[in-house]
């Protein structure tokens, strides 16, 4: 990113910055690092971006994603709340940020319970406009 600063005289945007992980991961494709990354931003026109990768650096933006190792457990119930991909009667509204933090906190805790891979801890970083903030809650209380 420094370089990029360098040569180009200004941040990168985030689909500069999504293309780069791609070629990073892309180039060490043979001996992979096996990392399932997610970018997340704000591009040009002021619009939330969510990149989501393989271990090899293919990538594509979707309205939202998961990964690790609770991911199985997490995409339905997003399908289901944020798309209403099941649900063909429901009208698909978009939920404000403070809904969003909730069903981000529901999943988190309901995966942490599930799965043994993850943490004891989650996070959320909202990024807007006001920048960016950052919530840290407890997924087991054990």
């Amino acid at each position: 990113i420094v370089m990029y600063e360098h040569k180009h005289r200004r941040q990168p945007s985030v689909v500069a910055i999504a293309q780069m992980l791609s070629t990073m991961l892309y180039h060490k494709r043979f001996f992979p690092y096996y990392t399932f990354n997610v970018v997340c931003g704000i591009d040009d026109e002021g619009k939330g971006a969510v990149y989501h990768y393989d271990a090899i650096g293919s990538f594509e933006r979707c309205p939202y994603t998961t990964s690790g190792s609770g991911s199985s457990l997490v995409m339905s119930v997003l399908d289901a709340q944020i798309q209403k991909g099941n649900q063909p009667n429901e009208p698909k509204t978009i939920p404000g940020k403070q809904e969003v933090v909730e069903l981000a906190k529901d999943v988190l805790s309901s995966v942490g319970e599930r799965d043994i891979y993850t943490g004891d801890t989650g996070e959320i970083f909202i990024i807007d406009a006001g920048g960016i903030t950052m919530t840290r809650f407890e997924l087991r209380q054990d």
